[in-house]
C-alpha cells in the first residue's frame, strides 16, 4: 500500500498537467530513445565479441 502513496499523487499531477496527446507523445518518444540505446549497446557487444574472438 505504501507504493500507492507516491504513485497516486504523481498520477494526478501528470493527468492535470499533460493533455492526452502530449502524454502519449512523451511515452513514445521515451520508448524510441530506450530502443535506440538498447540497439547501440547490442551492436557494441557484438563488435566486442567479434574482436575478442579474433585475438
Amino acid at each position: 500500500m505504501k507504493s500507492y502513496n507516491l504513485f497516486f499523487p504523481l498520477l494526478v499531477l501528470i493527468t492535470t498537467l499533460l493533455t492526452s496527446c502530449e502524454a502519449v507523445g512523451d511515452i513514445f518518444q521515451a520508448g524510441i530513445w530506450i530502443g535506440v540505446i538498447i540497439v547501440v549497446l547490442v551492436v557494441g557487444v557484438i563488435f566486442w565479441l567479434i574482436n575478442k574472438a579474433k585475438k
